[in-house]
């Protein structure tokens, strides 16, 4: 007790007494908490009531990973497509460089020619960064290429240093502080990923781990960043549950513990138990400044953090975008869909292609009468989204032409009336649908089709184009 310090916590403004030390627990067969974690049967989220405090840090931000998890669970990208994300991811993260990074793999010169491209672009956010192999080789490509930062694989469950490694944990941890030391030693700053947080031994070799960390950071005064991957997606957010699956209780524990302070701290996330959002809010919450996110949550079995919804998790929990283009964030789920040739969930929040399309007639009706009583924001201002009433049976003409409006994003002084000639030809083909058996609601694409195929057989300009205020002329029904 009594070589214990006694610090002030400037957060607090009260003076801590050090609870522990910390040394590695090096135990002779691995700990892969069982109890929890029981292989044939659904894992355990079990509580102790233990609840740590809020710790959010002063400046938060995201980091992307498109690149690098991302594209270890589809078709590469080409140079260019990385490119042209980049320069989005850019454009979306602000003035205020609220996506503060892009982390790229360096094995091929396809990769390492996008990495220069995009290095070229001269950017400050996002700082392009890198994951590579843990060698020396790797780490003197960084520093060629001119990168100040890389990431570097450092396991830390038991399943993954005795199962995999084939180590115990003090080899593991000499083995990996020693590929640390030769990234310190040319000058680049490492970023630990901690594989397999969520099912690893927290306070027996994850926080001792990062309390050497800490050592070799005061003794190289270079940053090490230590990332947290809930690599299986066992994180849970509840309050009072045990670790590891506790992201407050590991956030908690890193930061108050090993000393690793809010701007070394990174969240990885991913989504086997639909908890990736979350998880990475919470970490947050507790003292992480950074959440790792990919685009449209695009990463290995069920993905990532999607980066879009950290953008308005950031907004709801600050008050405020800083900065960010919203509106970019359409035009990349638009880019992937056209020009990558990827299919976007159409219930995909903020992104897919339903995802502000109301089809209960009840909520159409509401939504027709003011769009705030079933839009969850103006998603025409933040994301160039109009919200949308599906066509059915139930529609109307007045539904049909709200449809043509937001669909076609009409201008006040051009949108047409229920009353038009267009809308009538529409509502007639659609009826004879639903009068020839048809119970499901219309698509898109099928709209677009009879409302092109109307406006020829009207002899009216398409919606949006040049002379379409003449869709406001009416025609008397016997001419239809």
């Amino acid at each position: 007790m009594e070589n214990r310090r006694v610090t002030m916590n400037n957060k607090t403004n009260l003076l801590e007494l050090e609870e522990h030390m910390y040394p590695l627990v090096d135990v002779k067969t691995p700990n892969v908490f069982r109890n929890l974690f029981p292989y044939s049967e659904v894992p355990k989220i079990a509580f102790n009531d233990r609840v740590v405090p809020h710790h959010m840090p002063e400046e938060i931000w995201i980091t992307d990973t498109t690149f690098r998890d991302g594209q270890q669970s589809r078709a590469p990208y080409s140079t260019e497509q990385i490119v042209t994300i980049f320069d989005y991811l850019h454009k979306l993260g602000g003035p205020k460089g609220k996506i503060r990074q892009s982390e790229f793999f360096l094995y091929s010169k396809k990769d390492r020619d996008a990495v220069i491209k995009c290095m070229e672009r001269g950017y400050k956010f996002p700082e392009v960064t890198s994951w590579i192999r843990a060698n020396k080789k790797d780490f003197e490509l960084v520093k060629d290429i001119g990168m100040k930062e890389t990431g570097i694989l450092v396991s830390c469950s038991d399943y993954h240093i005795f199962y995999k490694m084939k180590m115990t944990r003090r080899e593991a941890m000499e083995h990996y502080l020693g590929i640390i030391r030769d990234c310190l030693e040319i000058g680049v700053s490492p970023r630990c990923h901690l594989e397999d947080i969520t099912r690893a031994d927290i306070y027996g070799y994850v926080i001792p781990f990062c309390l050497e960390l800490m050592r070799l950071m005061e003794f190289y005064q270079i940053p090490i960043k230590v990332r947290c991957c809930d690599t299986m997606g066992y994180g849970v957010n509840y309050p009072g549950a045990v670790i590891p699956r506790s992201v407050p209780g590991i956030i908690y524990g890193i930061m108050t513990h090993a000393g690793v302070p809010s701007e070394l701290i990174e969240w990885h996330g991913h989504n086997d138990f639909y908890k990736a959002v979350t998880n990475s809010t919470t970490a947050w919450l507790y003292g992480a400044s950074g959440v790792n996110c990919s685009l449209f949550g695009i990463g290995e079995r069920t993905g990532n953090t999607p980066l879009e919804a950290m953008v308005f998790e950031y907004a709801q929990l600050r008050g405020t975008l800083d900065g960010m283009d919203t509106r970019i964030i359409t035009e990349l789920a638009e880019y992937y869909e056209k020009e990558i040739g990827y299919h976007v969930p159409p219930r995909t929040p903020f992104v897919g292609e339903n995802f502000n399309v109301t089809r209960a007639g009840i909520h159409a009706d509401g939504l027709l009468k003011n769009e705030e009583i079933y839009n969850i924001f103006d998603t025409d201002k933040f994301l160039n989204r109009p919200v949308l009433v599906a066509v059915s049976n139930t529609s109307g003409l007045a539904g049909i032409a709200h449809w043509i409006n937001t669909y076609y994003h009409l201008p006040d002084e051009e949108k047409i009336s229920k009353d038009t000639p267009l809308v009538k030809m529409v509502k007639e083909w659609v009826d004879r649908e639903y009068e020839s058996g048809r119970v499901t609601i219309l698509t898109n694409q099928e709209l677009v089709t009879v409302i092109s195929d109307s406006c020829k057989k009207l002899n009216i300009p398409l919606p949006g184009r040049k002379g379409a205020p003449a869709l406001k002329e009416t025609v008397p029904d016997s001419e239809l």
